[in-house]
């Protein structure tokens, strides 16, 4: 007998329970995403000239992607990773596994457009001091989604979760850290010369069969719960995202 009159629990009080969390997981997403569109730190800051912060992905998705900042493009069209660096981005995507209908959850170290670079040969490199404005953000991001993979793209995102290393000691590579698996990609930028290497292509090939290995992961875990769902209430369970 229990004393303090609490019930047992059952498969059914249980994804009940979870059905809950994730709506309010989802409900406090969406509000953080809209304080962060509204967010002009930076430009209070006179780092920017106009904010437009940019970031898109559902509660549900497993899989994150952190860039370095938005472009032009994506000023414009307000979703992550619109433009040509984008294009390459989604063909890597599809190689690993993911198509355009299954994009995953996607963010960046600063989110929004830095400008193009005084020297030429793409856009700039946010500031130490942007990036620390917006660090906070992508923390509050991350402890809400709870991703099981996050693919960092690109040096800043490297540095922020890996480590300053070159990018060939990192590129090809994987690391679990706290039940999440991180897996470094190369930024696909077209005024990145790195991928210009042989050698670092094929780094890439194999930081790509890893995600495709995280994605098959996650996909037979999708299964073995909806197959649980169905065994116990009779029901396939929806919503469930790479």
């Amino acid at each position: 007998m229990k004393l303090n009159g609490s019930r047992s629990s059952t498969p059914k009080h249980q994804e009940s329970r979870s059905i809950s969390r994730v709506s309010g997981d989802a409900r406090r997403l969406a509000e953080l995403h809209a304080r962060i569109r509204a967010c002009t730190k930076c430009v209070a800051a006179g780092y920017l000239e106009r904010a437009r912060p940019i970031v898109a992905g559902s509660i549900r998705d497993r899989i994150a992607i952190v860039g370095q900042a938005p472009g032009a493009v994506e000023m414009t069209v307000g979703q992550p990773f619109s433009g040509r660096s984008g294009a390459e981005l989604r063909r890597w995507l599809a190689e690993a596994g993911i198509d355009e209908d299954h994009l995953p959850y996607r963010t960046a170290i600063t989110k929004c457009f830095p400008g193009k670079s005084p020297k030429g040969g793409g856009d700039r490199r946010p500031s130490p001091a942007e990036i620390a404005l917006c660090g906070p953000w992508l923390e509050q991001e991350l402890a809400i989604l709870r991703p099981q993979v996050i693919v960092l793209l690109g040096g800043l995102a490297i540095d922020r979760f890996w480590g300053k290393v070159p990018l060939e000691t990192a590129i090809g590579r994987s690391r679990v850290k706290d039940g999440v698996t991180y897996i470094p990609l190369p930024h696909p930028s077209g005024a990145s010369r790195w991928l210009n290497d042989p050698g670092h292509r094929q780094l890439l090939t194999r930081a790509l069969r890893i995600v495709r290995t995280e994605v098959r992961r996650l996909r037979k875990t999708s299964g073995r719960e909806a197959f649980s769902a169905v065994a116990e209430h009779g029901r396939y369970k929806t919503g469930l995202h790479i």
